[in-house]
């Protein structure tokens, strides 16, 4: 490889990585705007569905669906050239880059569950409260995923002195702990909230109604 093909290739994978990251950042944005809109509609209490609020959910799934998809494929594209420069197949037993792969992949499988049936359930409710309880977990789950996925993405964009040096159980093993601390507070705040708005929707009946 000559001098000017060095050139080339290297900015070519900095113009990738630069595409890479600000769709990482653009779904990272949208998705925490999102949750700390619905956290402040949830204290605030349940309100009617507006045509707001339905272009809301149709812009936040397009745009982080298209960001989702450069994701995959400069992140396709970055990998494909380094491990063409850097060793072949052997680029790929580096357990941070399968750690990367596992968590977009992982990303992509969620976002289908998001987009083909949470959203739209918020979209018809208007509110995760007006949601049964099936619904609101699924939708807690669903979105804590999401969020500790985009991050945790983030983190491992940018943790290069992880390479070579930590198992690819080592680099997760936070991963499923921050969705279970996570899923667990979101929905026991879901729980406050919804309490707080009808507080005898946990109420059990009392024993002299069941006696007859």
């Amino acid at each position: 490889m000559n001098l000017m093909q060095g050139i080339v290739l290297e900015f070519s994978r900095l113009g990738l990585v630069y595409v890479h990251l600000i769709a990482c950042c653009v779904a990272i944005g949208l998705v925490l705007k999102s949750d700390v809109a619905m956290v402040r509609d949830m204290l605030k209490g349940d309100r009617a569905p507006d045509p707001a609020h339905t272009d809301h959910m149709n812009s936040l799934k397009r745009v982080v669906g298209i960001a989702l998809a450069v994701l995959w494929a400069t992140g396709t594209a970055i990998v494909t050239l380094d491990a063409v420069t850097k060793g072949g197949w052997h680029y790929f037993a580096n357990p941070k880059i399968q750690a990367k792969i596992l968590i977009v992949v992982l990303l992509t499988l969620n976002g289908v569950v998001l987009h083909n049936l949470v959203l739209p359930w918020f979209e018809k409710a208007g509110s995760l409260l007006k949601l049964p309880f099936n619904r609101i977990a699924l939708a807690t789950f669903a979105g804590t995923v999401s969020g500790v996925s985009w991050m945790y993405a983030a983190m491992l964009g940018v943790g290069r002195p992880l390479s070579w040096k930590y198992s690819l159980g080592e680099i997760m093993a936070a991963y499923p702990a921050l969705i279970l601390g996570g899923f667990v507070g979101m929905l026991a705040f879901t729980a406050w909230c919804k309490y707080r708005k009808e507080p005898g929707a946990f109420e059990l009946a009392p024993a002299h109604l069941g006696a007859r």
